[in-house]
């Protein structure tokens, strides 16, 4: 720590702060545009000058210089900055009618209006006049893709964008090239941007060089009601921002939390919210003469209870979707209890996760955030690039501070940082057990090495012997301990995790998901759209969901549900962190809140659920399972569920493992809904197919 003085306040900061975190620490305000706390330095706006006292006689850029460069006073003094000073007014007030001379001042027609930086630090720090009256220059708009709008004239040159690209996402997309005023921004060739975390560089972006394409001459900010919410797209669970006007979401944006997104979202998470107004069951179907036709909601109820009456409970099951959160799966598993039923499955792809090993057998243990403490890293099966975009950032962070070996086991392709492909499949996993590949030892000698294992290892006809295998190999290397638990299994649906929590899982004689196929009468799909419909038989089948998607096409009666957006919901992301999102719109037509459905529809089965509003719903889910209880918490798991996985054993099959997640873009009903999430996929496909040749 040192001690350092700011417009004569003296504090107390940490030695490896900047001049600028330090007056920001002391209450100064102290404007930049170049500077990011999770960018490197480039120190090339100069807009963040300050005095430094005893310092030469001119300003210095805060941004570039340390606390531990400034020198003490002649008697010991602590050193001393000055942010207000009229040395320092004035070289701003320079700054800023530098950075204005050839930017076009179009606020009227930008979509950065209301939330630009230029404009609030011109305002504030900038003269009311200019001395310039030569012609502006102009810059060629590029074309970066179909996420985000360049309009390249309004470029400042800070460099975020380009920081980002490379530092974060891991891919040198962007760059700046010629100098002087020549200098431009661009992708080179010209090439749309391939990065899955492109559309962060829209929030980096300090004017209006940079924005949403989709969003584009949609609405102004003061329009916009903000609602504080959670992206469930992936099992990551980043926190996020939905804006909306009237019934419809206008865009969405990242909120901080340093514990899962710090302030990153994946592209699929920011755009999707085209696909929530489009292909939208927005009212009940019944299928007669075999044709879904409108029906009133008493209408679908009795043709459920006519089916339901027509069978017992053994030959009726339940399937829950990626998307469906824990309200709706507490209250469809207590339906199907009365009804007599054990099968209930959350397992759509077949993944051999069970609650009943422990909770640490099917969650990242060792957290997201924990991602920064690991000194080795083994991946089976995963793709954490696709499957977990803002968590495969994480890892690339840790990795760049050096000292992290990466060993992969599968055919992942580039991750965006270096690893050692030790294999494709279950040879390579049994080899490394036994000591035959070196990457063992390097395991073993690390303090803190996780093991992540991904749903395309788990999700084979293999997967039990395959997660058996990976839990003794986290046991064997050390990476379960009392401190430490580096056993991590990496979710992609949102879903999972709180399903897996309450049990939603085939009971005594139960039948899971690939059991269930062809073998029922009755089968209720709670926004299940991943299965083989084909497989389902001649089952009367029932689907609560959001979108037009496989289910509803196969559906015998559809009853309209509410999206994320349009409820107060629980999930538990990857890491088990008990998460809420926030009802940002109403959800279009006769839709109605899962819960809600599902409690009207059991006092038309006869089998009225014990509770009749959200509140009373959730204080019976406390009861039952208290960790949900603690929002944004993480409840800790038992080792011994690890220790439990590992004395799972079977045949290995000898293919190798493959990624869970065919087209990023298009992973649930959502987002194949999503005209802009159809676009990026199409593109995607083009630049791998380009690449193949």
């Amino acid at each position: 720590m040192a001690n350092i003085k700011v417009d004569g306040k003296e504090i107390e900061v940490p030695d490896h702060y900047t001049l600028l975190q330090a007056a920001e620490a002391a209450g100064a305000e102290v404007p930049r545009f170049c500077f990011h706390e999770r960018l490197s330095i480039a120190g090339n706006c100069r807009m963040c000058l300050v005095e430094v006292k005893g310092g030469p006689p001119k300003p210095a850029a805060s941004c570039a210089m340390g606390v531990r460069d400034l020198r003490p006073g002649p008697n010991g003094e602590s050193p001393e900055i000055f942010t207000n000073t009229p040395m320092v007014k004035k070289a701003r007030e320079g700054v800023m009618e530098f950075l204005l001379i050839n930017h076009p001042l179009d606020c009227p027609i930008c979509d950065q209006g209301g939330e630009c930086d230029l404009q609030d630090q011109a305002m504030a720090f900038g003269v009311d006049s200019s001395r310039y009256a030569e012609n502006k220059r102009a810059v060629e708009d590029k074309y970066i893709g179909p996420l985000v709008k360049t309009i390249m004239t309004r470029c400042i040159h800070c460099t975020r964008c380009v920081r980002f690209t490379t530092e974060v996402a891991g891919i040198s997309e962007l760059g700046l090239i010629g100098r002087g005023e020549d200098a431009e921004i661009t992708t080179y060739l010209e090439h749309a941007m391939t990065s899955e975390l492109q559309g962060n560089v829209i929030d980096l972006c300090p004017v209006g060089a940079l924005t949403s394409k989709p969003y584009a001459f949609q609405a102004r900010p003061w329009e916009l009601t903000k609602t504080e919410s959670i992206d469930v797209m992936d099992a990551v669970g980043s926190a996020i921002r939905v804006d909306s006007r009237g019934r419809e979401v206008m865009r969405i944006l990242p909120r901080v939390n340093e514990q899962v997104n710090e302030e990153w979202i994946s592209d699929k998470s920011r755009f999707i919210w085209d696909g929530l107004r489009t292909q939208r069951l927005d009212r009940p179907y019944v299928r007669r003469d075999g044709k879904l036709r409108p029906a009133s909601w008493g209408e679908a109820f009795a043709a459920i209870k006519e089916a339901v009456a027509r069978t017992s409970g053994d030959r009726i099951g339940a399937i829950a979707g990626d998307l469906a959160a824990v309200e709706e799966l507490y209250a469809l598993k207590l339906l199907m209890a009365s009804l007599g039923s054990a099968n209930i499955d959350c397992r759509q792809d077949g993944a051999a996760l069970d609650p009943a090993l422990g909770r640490a057998s099917y969650i990242f243990n060792p957290t997201i955030e924990g991602i920064e403490n690991a000194d080795a890293v083994l991946i089976i099966g995963a793709n954490p690039r696709f499957e977990a975009s803002v968590l495969n950032a994480r890892i690339r962070k840790r990795w760049r501070q050096g000292g992290l070996p990466v060993g992969v086991i599968g055919q992942m392709g580039d991750l965006r940082y270096d690893y050692e492909l030790l294999g494709a499949g279950t040879d390579t996993l049994a080899d490394l057990a036994s000591g035959r590949i070196g990457f063992l030892d390097t395991l073993k000698n690390a303090q803190r090495p996780m093991i992540i294992v991904g749903q395309g290892a788990l999700s084979r006809g293999d997967g039990s012997a395959v997660l058996g295998a990976a839990a003794k190999l986290a046991s064997d290397v050390g990476a379960v301990s009392a401190e430490w638990n580096g056993f991590a299994v990496l979710h992609t649906a949102a879903s999972r995790v709180g399903a897996l929590d309450i049990g939603f899982v085939p009971g005594e004689g139960g039948r899971k998901v690939a059991e269930m196929m062809g073998a029922l009468d009755v089968l209720f799909l709670a926004g299940a759209d991943e299965i083989e419909t084909a497989k389902i038989g001649n089952a009367f089948t029932i689907y609560m969901g959001t979108h037009g998607d496989a289910g509803a096409h196969r559906a015998d009666v559809i009853l309209p549900a509410s999206a994320y957006t349009e409820k107060s919901a629980t999930y538990v992301n990857t890491e088990g962190r008990v998460q809420m999102t926030n009802r940002a719109v109403f959800a279009p037509g006769d839709a109605k809140e899962d819960w809600a459905i599902i409690r009207a529809l059991s006092d038309v089965l006869g089998h009225k659920l014990p509770f009749d509003s959200l509140a009373q719903l959730r204080a019976r889910l406390y009861g039952e399972f208290p960790h949900l209880a603690a929002i944004d918490q993480v409840a800790p798991a038992d080792i011994a569920g690890v220790a439990e996985a590992a004395k799972l054993n079977g045949v290995l099959a000898k293919d190798a493992f493959v990624s869970s997640v065919d087209d990023f873009y298009l992973t649930n009903p959502i987002a194949r809904s999503s005209a802009v999430m159809a676009e990026c996929s199409a593109l995607a496909k083009g630049s791998i197919k380009q690449a193949a040749e």
